[in-house]
Order: structure tokens, then C-alpha cells, then sequence
């Protein structure tokens, strides 16, 4: 899972120190995350720049939070190009994305 890059220390901080409470914060991403990513997904096929760029920030919010550093920094590069109007990077990174967040729910 070194994809992933998961600072589970850092992810464990922000749930105070509570394992139970980071696991279900886990399992509350893993749903979120194949939620924008299926809708990520739709928002690239129809062109949509700007939806592309919401699903992509909602999936790098999340990521940041748990410490979830490669699922950040894709989605973050994802965002940056959305946000002039592009979907270049986001075609191009969302195998990798697909991937980590395979690498998730594997967690």
C-alpha cells in the first residue's frame, strides 16, 4: 500500500487518538470516495470541468484529513487543472486514482 502513503499516525491524531472512531471515519470515506469517483467519472465522459472539479476536491478534502497523501495529491492536481477548465490531467491520472482508491478499501 505504498501508493497509498497513508500517515496513519497523522489520520490517528485527528480522530483524537481513537481507533474505533478512525475506523469509522475510514469506512465513512471508503463511501464517499467511490461515490465522487463515480461521479468523477461521469463528469469527465460528459466534459464537465467544473463538476470534475468538485468530485475531485471532495475525494482530496477527505484524503487530507485522514492522511491519505497519495489519494491528496492526485486529486489535487486533478482540482488545479478543473479549475482552468481542463480535464487533461484528470483523464490522464484516473487509473492511478481508480487504484489508490482500491488500495482503500482494502484498509
Amino acid at each position: 500500500m505504498s501508493d497509498l502513503r497513508w500517515n496513519k499516525a497523522f489520520a490517528l491524531e485527528q480522530a483524537a487518538e481513537d481507533e474505533e472512531l478512525l475506523q469509522e471515519l475510514i469506512v465513512i470515506f471508503k463511501d464517499s470516495s467511490a461515490s465522487d469517483l463515480a461521479n468523477l467519472q461521469q463528469s469527465i465522459e460528459k466534459g464537465d470541468a467544473a463538476m470534475a472539479r468538485a468530485h475531485s476536491h471532495s475525494i482530496k478534502g477527505a484524503a487530507a484529513s485522514l492522511g491519505m497523501d497519495g489519494i491528496r495529491e492526485l486529486t489535487e492536481l486533478m482540482e488545479s487543472d478543473c479549475r482552468e477548465g481542463s480535464l487533461t490531467v484528470s483523464v490522464e491520472l484516473l487509473p492511478q486514482l481508480e487504484k489508490l482508491l482500491m488500495q482503500l478499501q482494502q484498509l
